[in-house]
């Protein structure tokens, strides 16, 4: 009898405890930096060698926990915590947040996924696989560095993936809190201002790609002004009327393992005196070779109102020693215009910008390893 009330007891018991969901968290993240080295570092002339301070000559360092709970009927919970950080002196970056890469929470399904928070918007996603070079040292952020920290705060953003589409869409109510943005949100009767909106289209096949993108940023009370020349004074942006907006097109196509991408971006700037118009092209081409991996890659942007143009090529060597460690070197010139100031170290916290008109050349020997 004993035994049969000790069944029963457990039997109620186990109907009465909360199915436990399967969940998971993940810790990951990229340490790359090195030594670079620029000619022409300053109006003045002269060299300098030195550790970079935001990305290195592959992606920019990180640390993060991603997470997913199965909540049963093929919806999930998600979540991400992403810092970005210096390895020359270990300190957080994007305004000393202590997650100011990412940070959001949502839910997804076959459907998509919607999630809220500080996280990358369509710029990033709709360009991963074109930007050969992305978000090195010398790349096309040189040019525009918000293309290699294309987020925003206070947003909703939404993607999913059909067969070969995907479809992208985010909302921000206030693209940028911190004092170096100063751009948080709305204000009482004015829902517009600091707004930003980004959209994608994409499809992917195993051997090509393209995408459509628009991006479009607000305006408002006390923001920075947008920058447009590196060096040079930016065009203020104080009124939610003011927009800063990119359209792009990009594509890939594979030949074997070889892969080549390339995209144009216009941006349309107008502030609150006056509008700026540029027009952006990259081409780059990825050769794997055993352990090997060499990119290049040509960007050019003209400057349609300043008369300040550029060109970049870079190029890399990268020798993997594992799948989590590589080493490499990379090479950039930047090509000035007679009225552009230019730098191959344009993505740097502190760019060396040469004299107007100057030409620079860079190189960066370093090693990174994913965990």
């Amino acid at each position: 009898m004993r035994r049969l009330y000790a069944l029963a007891l457990t039997a109620v018991l186990a109907c009465s405890q909360p199915a436990l969901a399967q969940s998971s968290v993940t810790l990951y993240g990229v340490i790359d930096t090195g030594v670079e080295v620029f000619t022409h570092a300053s109006p003045a002339g002269g060299v300098i060698a030195r550790v970079p301070t935001i990305s290195g000559g592959e992606l920019p360092s990180r640390w993060g926990l991603r997470g997913v709970e199965d909540l049963g009927g093929d919806l999930k919970a998600v979540f991400q915590l992403e810092n970005g950080f210096t390895p020359s002196s270990g300190t957080s970056l994007l305004g000393g947040r202590e997650f100011g890469r990412q940070a959001f929470v949502g839910l997804s399904n076959r459907w998509g996924q919607l999630t809220i928070g500080r996280q990358n918007n369509m710029t990033l996603w709709g360009m991963a696989n074109a930007d050969v070079i992305g978000p090195a040292a010398f790349s096309i952020g040189d040019f525009d560095g918000y293309l290699a920290n294309a987020r925003a705060d206070n947003m909703i953003e939404y993607r999913g993936t059909f067969s070969n589409l995907t479809l992208g869409l985010s909302y921000s109510f206030g693209r940028d809190t911190t004092t170096v943005g100063n751009c948080g949100g709305q204000l009482p009767g004015d829902q517009m201002s600091c707004r930003a909106i980004t959209a994608m289209v994409k499809y992917d096949t195993a051997r090509w790609g393209t995408a459509a993108i628009y991006d479009e940023q607000r305006g408002g009370a006390g923001a920075t002004a947008m920058a447009v020349v590196p060096g040079l004074p930016g065009v203020a942006f104080t009124r939610s009327s003011d927009t800063d907006r990119r359209y792009q097109l990009n594509g890939y196509f594979m030949i074997d393992s070889v892969k080549i991408g390339g995209g144009w971006l216009h941006r349309r700037l107008e502030g609150d005196t006056r509008a700026v118009t540029t027009d952006m092209e990259y081409l780059g081409v990825s050769v794997p070779v055993v352990a090997w991996v060499f990119d290049a890659q040509i960007s050019h942007l003209q400057d349609n109102m300043l008369s300040a143009n550029g060109t970049l090529v870079a190029a890399r060597a990268a020798y993997n020693l594992s799948k989590a460690t590589a080493v490499y070197t990379e090479l950039g010139y930047m090509f000035n215009g007679a009225k552009a100031v230019y730098s191959v170290s344009g993505t740097s916290l502190v760019p060396s910008i040469p004299a107007q008109g100057i030409d620079q050349a860079g190189i960066m020997v370093g090693i990174r390893h994913l965990f």
